[in-house]
Order: C-alpha cells, then structure tokens, then sequence
C-alpha cells in the first residue's frame, strides 16, 4: 500500500531535504482519512514489518484516532514486527539503522538518495530477509547473465510445446519445511511463511 497525501500544512525546510517532496506535490493530493478505510483493508489480519515501528505506529494511530470513525489502534487491526528491535537482539550494541544493516547485510541501497517510504520498504524487505534467513539472494545473478543468450533461444525453440510440471518430492518437501522451520526459531516465531 502507497499513497501520498496531503498533511493539511506547510512541509518545514528540514523534512523537505530528508524526503524531497514539496508543498506543491501534495496539494492534490487526498487526506488520511479519505483512505483510512482503504489502509485499513489492506492491513487487517497481516503483519506490518517496520523499522523503529513504533515511530510509525504512534502517528498511525493518531492519524487514526482523528478519523473519529472507531477503527481502533493499528495494533487491533495487524500484528507488528520491530525490525529495529530484531536487529538490536542480534547485533547488540552496533549501529542498527536502516542504512546501517543495509551495509552490514550487504544489500545494495546506493539509490536511495532520499528517505522515501517505497524504497525504504523495499530495502527493509531485504534486510528482514537477511535477517530471519541469513540470505539476501539466492545467488542466481551470475548464472541467469551467463545463460541469458541461452535461455532465450529455448524459449524461442519450446514455444508451442506443453512443458511438463515437476511437483516437490516428499524429500523437497520435508528440507523446505526444516528450512521454514530454523527460519522460525531464528526469528523467535516471527517466520511469515508459517502463517
């Protein structure tokens, strides 16, 4: 879920050099509670997984609570994870910023130029992943530019033809749920592919 909206004031100089977004940008734009009803939606009964989240609830919740519609806390409605605080538990005493678990996992932000919530979100997905299952990629970027020129000429040469569907075996099946599994107990039960 995305949406830009309109804070009904003046954006100051200093969040404006953070995000880069201006008065003009958002005078279109709608009100929280034009979409409240929409987010709300979207998020009943998931996870939300956030970085300092309690940061970002607190102004959820108060943007809620304005609505004046009783939709109760965000927490009513989803479950939260802190990923600052899984972060704090597994490297205690370290730098636990966005930017700074992005460094240490080794994950990629050079386009983040600016704080931005979509990428933000992107990134934190990485790092959460990272995180629970220690693996940020699944370490096909080589071979997928190595066999490019070969991949496409198949393609081209199975066009037409029905490919045969090859289900997990019983063994596939019992390693991928030992994987799901450790990914569970590393993450204190917070493992979203159990649910």
């Amino acid at each position: 879920f995305h949406a830009y909206l309109n804070p009904d004031r003046a954006i100051d100089e200093g969040a404006r050099a953070v995000h880069g977004i201006d008065d003009t940008f958002l005078v279109d734009k709608p009100r929280f509670g034009d979409i409240v009803g929409e987010f709300l939606a979207f998020v009943a009964g998931a996870e939300i997984i956030a970085h300092n989240a309690s940061f970002d609830v607190g102004f959820l919740d108060a943007e809620i609570a304005l609505t004046r519609n009783g939709h109760g806390s965000l927490r009513e409605q989803s479950a939260i994870l802190d990923t600052l605080q899984l972060a704090r538990e597994k490297y205690p005493g370290q730098q636990n910023s966005l930017n700074a678990l992005c460094k240490r996992l080794g994950i990629d932000n050079r386009h983040r130029e600016l704080h931005g919530a979509l990428i933000d979100a992107h990134l934190l997905a990485d790092v959460y992943l990272a995180m629970t299952a220690g693996q940020g990629d699944l370490g096909l970027a080589v071979e997928i530019e190595e066999h490019a020129n070969v991949r496409a000429a198949s393609s081209v040469a199975l066009a037409g033809i029905a490919l045969r569907v090859q289900r997990a075996s019983p063994a596939e099946l019992e390693a991928h749920l030992g994987r799901i599994e450790s990914i569970d107990r590393k993450s204190g039960g917070r493992c979203v592919w159990k649910r």
